[in-house]
């Protein structure tokens, strides 16, 4: 059966709202924190809509999107603000991707890793 790209989280510039998928109800309040502070600030620093997509892989990608007449969304911004957020949000980003593989695709973890 092949797995779909599956929601984690988004914000909205245009609603105001954030939205934390319940099938990740379970994460630590901490990480539930620091998903929403990153994504929120992201739409008020940038504009437009951001979403968190896991695809069928498991590997965590940044949607954006932006409405069709609006002036204020920053497309320049964006890639860089992204860019920014992998790197200064690596570890985060890596260990959601690790949940995901494990809980929600069913992979076991190899000895490599648990040795790291």
């Amino acid at each position: 059966m092949e797995q779909e790209e599956m929601v984690l989280c988004g914000s909205s510039a245009y609603t105001k709202k954030y939205y934390l998928n319940e099938e990740f109800a379970s994460l630590p309040e901490g990480i539930k924190d620091e998903l929403k502070i990153m994504c929120v600030l992201y739409t008020e620093d940038i504009g437009g809509t951001l979403t968190l997509i896991f695809d069928e892989e498991g590997r965590l990608q940044f949607q954006t999107a932006a409405d069709e007449g609006d002036l204020l969304y920053d497309e320049i911004g964006s890639v860089l603000k992204i860019k920014q957020l992998q790197q200064t949000k690596q570890e985060l980003l890596e260990s959601l991707e690790m949940y995901y593989k494990v809980f929600f695709l069913g992979e076991v973890l190899s000895e490599d890793y648990l040795e790291d």
